[in-house]
């Protein structure tokens, strides 16, 4: 049996994201706000119905994961290979300050996956990480898995679910704290993924 659907969750808002500061590997907490967004969205992902959830090991994807499978009762599993993407000397920065520091790199970053900031990993290095946590969910017996991480993992593995072409994965755009992306197979038999669901949310 093979996974038949991936909800891909970003964690809530937190301290770093509320001072528009670049995370990666850093272990920031969720914002009053980012555990009321967690709060409000897990009825709606209630509804897919998920066998598992695997999450980041970092906190803020753990405690947003956890709100979910506390109210619901479904297995969690953590897992390393979900981090956001390592940001090396950018990690603990403003934009302003990276731009300063390394002007117009940030830019190349946004829009090229091979690019890698000083002393990190680039998009294709944690879209392949991530890839191996949905090889494994392929040889289990889960159906739907939901997938508790980050914003720049969630876009580089659509990116590279989706089979598409490095230089479109720019196109993909963010995704808010506590959106989710789902990817379904295309038929039964099938191995292919195809994108359901974009950067969906609860709002108000």
């Amino acid at each position: 049996m093979t996974l038949s659907r991936l909800v891909m969750w970003r964690h809530g808002e937190t301290d770093y994201n509320a001072t528009g500061r670049m995370q990666g590997h850093l272990d920031s907490v969720l914002t009053d706000v980012g555990r009321n967004q967690a709060r409000f969205a897990v009825p709606a992902l209630a509804r897919f119905s998920p066998d598992i959830v695997v999450t980041s090991d970092l906190r803020r994807a753990m405690d947003t994961a956890t709100m979910f499978t506390e109210a619901t009762g479904v297995p969690l599993r953590v897992d390393k290979r979900l981090r956001e993407t390592n940001l090396g000397l950018w990690q603990g920065m403003t934009s302003a300050e990276v731009d300063e520091q390394w002007p117009g790199s940030r830019q190349v970053w946004q829009t090229d996956p091979t690019w890698t900031p000083p002393g990190g990993e680039s998009r294709l290095e944690v879209a392949a990480r991530a890839a191996e946590v949905v090889a494994d969910l392929d040889e289990s017996a889960e159906e739907t898995a939901v997938l508790c991480a980050h914003g720049g993992l969630i876009t580089a593995l659509t990116g590279h679910l989706l089979e598409l072409p490095i230089t479109a994965w720019a196109k993909l755009g963010g995704i808010g704290n506590c959106h989710w992306t789902v990817l379904a197979r295309r038929g039964s038999s099938g191995l292919a993924w195809r994108l359901q669901v974009y950067n969906a949310g609860i709002t108000g």
